[in-house]
């Protein structure tokens, strides 16, 4: 019998490196002209996966949407991952946005990335298993021409390949 190879296709991102550019990007905030006096802020929550931004006012937010964003990149954490949500008047004329941070593949684009592989024609068995998908198969050069597919391919999240084997 031949032998089974198989890889994971996942969506993770590092909370250490998430966490790390929070922590210097409310620094750069402190010591920048432009945010003298403001209250801008970013939260993290890690459990949720969420940023709370916080600033004076829409224009002062844009920046802070920037500097996170720039930090964030620095740090290898994909940009793709992120879900901004709509501005919200907040206390004391300020304003608020949150921003949530995607964790593995939900089972909506999951079944999106499964339906495009099977589209391509390429001898592949992909399976949905929680939040990963398991693309198993006989031939190798298959799976290396599946994960080249998924790359080219846009699914609005950042996807990794583990578990090569």
């Amino acid at each position: 019998m031949a032998e089974e190879f198989s890889f994971d296709v996942v969506s993770k991102v590092d909370l250490q490196a998430v966490e790390d550019a929070v922590n210097v990007a409310n620094k750069e905030m402190l010591n920048r002209y432009d945010f003298k006096g403001s209250i801008s802020k970013i939260e993290f929550d890690p459990k949720e996966g969420v940023f709370t931004l916080t600033s004076d006012d829409e224009m002062r937010l844009k920046a802070v949407v920037d500097i996170l964003n720039t930090r964030l990149a620095k740090r290898g954490v994909p940009l793709k991952n992120l879900e901004p949500g709509p501005l919200e008047a907040a206390l004391g004329a300020t304003v608020r946005q949150k921003v949530k941070l995607l964790q593995g593949i939900s089972s909506d684009k999951a079944k999106t990335v499964v339906a495009e592989i099977k589209k391509s024609g390429l001898k592949v068995q992909p399976s949905i298993q929680g939040e990963q998908i398991r693309v198993s198969s006989r031939s190798k050069d298959n799976l290396q021409r599946t994960m080249a597919l998924l790359k080219d391919k846009d699914f609005g999240m950042e996807l990794q390949f583990t578990n090569y084997r």
